[in-house]
């Protein structure tokens, strides 16, 4: 009987941590949300809170999404959240990698054939646009600016799973 018992506090705690989860997978977008392994039905809420507009529409729906979440593993959802947010340890290796190869494909003019041989799948139209507009001579905020979109690019184009160790970076 003891081990079953769950304090009142330690419950609440856990409603609490739910209602967190959801506000933030509410704050997500349509498209990031369809990316997420949610349940249909938990999809769906998402969606209708916000579509709806008013405070106790949006408040009820809260709870709503409360609910459905009292009965799901969250520990793939947390996991899905900490990919897109950059925290997780694939996210930090894309991250690395797209900064590596940025500063290599900036720095070397044949480094473009050796990240295609890397990355056979990758969209080649985007990264090679991205890296012209980044060689191109501008101002210093149009240099930067071409700089970070073209690492975007290259994060993009990067897969999650790292390289063997005899591949480049």
């Amino acid at each position: 009987m003891d081990e079953l018992y769950v304090s009142k506090t330690a419950r609440k705690r856990e409603a609490l941590e739910l209602q967190g989860l959801g506000q933030t997978l509410a704050g997500l977008k349509r498209a990031q949300l369809e990316a997420l392994p949610l349940p249909d039905r938990l999809a769906q809420a998402l969606f209708d809170y916000q579509r709806f507009t008013t405070h106790e529409a949006r408040r009820r729906q809260m709870q709503f999404i409360g609910r459905l979440m009292r009965d799901l593993d969250t520990s793939p959802i947390n996991e899905a959240l900490a990919t897109l947010r950059g925290e997780s340890a694939d996210a930090r290796y894309r991250q690395h990698a797209a900064e590596e190869w940025r500063d290599r494909l900036l720095a070397e003019p044949d480094a473009l054939t050796a990240f295609i041989e890397a990355y056979p799948d990758c969209d080649r139209q985007a990264v090679r646009q991205a890296l012209t507009r980044a060689r191109k001579p501008a101002g210093e905020v149009e240099t930067r600016t071409a700089h970070r979109a073209l690492f975007r690019v290259l994060r993009d184009q990067v897969p999650e799973t790292p390289l063997t160790p005899e591949s480049p970076p």
